[in-house]
């Protein structure tokens, strides 16, 4: 949005300043300012996106008109899922997209200047040495990260078995459990036949699946890149198909 052609940091050093102005700018977003941030992305509006300007500004707005745009950017139609995740976690999410945006912008620099070798590790471990906007935002170092990824990992199988319809994982049949098996059959023969409307491969029981509330079509879950840890933070899913009709409507 502040367009890569009217500031053009050069050097290592001035790219770690856009890089901090940026990243001070997202933090106040999803932190200090965070009321006018969650009033400003109403899901009623178009796709938006969250940007940091290396002044420690932040603004939501629409991506950029021109194809390929000047700098990367951030991710887009975050306001779509404001109102179908609890807001901490919608906020971690726009925080973990911002880190990605934030490397993409610093590295388009470093591609663009030409940076060599040295530099480029340079540039990220100045980069590194600050904690992300995710862990500023999550207060949650990297590790108690890890931790608590691994333990809602192993207890996912469980949980899923009661999740709220649209939402579905596929268990693996046990062998202890006669009763589970015949229902695992009886739920593989009414699926079995279903195919993924992104990319139309077959139902495999290995699988996790997800389904559209809207238009009631199933997914894998890797094609529209929902985890079942994410699903389970969702009231109302909406797939990409759907959400961009409500978008240009």
């Amino acid at each position: 949005m502040d367009g890569g052609g009217l500031y053009n940091p050069r050097t290592v050093e001035e790219v770690f300043r856009d890089f901090k102005g940026r990243r001070a700018g997202l933090i106040k977003a999803l932190t200090t300012d965070v009321e006018d941030f969650f009033q400003q992305c109403d899901p009623e509006k178009e796709n938006l996106c969250l940007y940091g300007f290396p002044s420690e500004q932040w603004e939501v707005n629409l991506p950029a008109e021109e194809v390929p745009p000047e700098l990367p950017e951030p991710a887009l139609g975050i306001n779509f899922a404001r109102d179908g995740m609890q807001e901490k976690d919608w906020l971690s999410l726009v925080a973990v997209h911002s880190d990605a945006w934030l490397l993409a912008v610093a590295f388009y620099f470093g591609a663009r200047f030409g940076f060599d070798k040295a530099d480029r590790k340079r540039l990220f471990n100045m980069i590194n040495d600050l904690p992300t906007v995710f862990e500023v935002v999550t207060g949650s170092p990297k590790k108690q990260q890890k931790e608590k990824s691994a333990v809602s990992n192993h207890s996912s199988s469980k949980s899923k078995s009661n999740s709220k319809p649209g939402k579905l994982t596929k268990p693996q049949p046990r062998e202890e459990d006669e009763e589970e098996e015949i229902l695992d059959e009886e739920d593989d023969d009414e699926h079995g036949e279903t195919l993924c409307g992104a990319c139309g491969e077959s139902y495999a029981s290995d699988e996790f699946w997800i389904c559209c509330d809207i238009c009631e079509k199933w997914f894998h879950g890797k094609c529209v890149k929902i985890t079942p840890a994410r699903a389970e933070h969702i009231k109302q899913y909406k797939c990409p198909s759907c959400s961009n009709k409500r978008a240009r409507v």
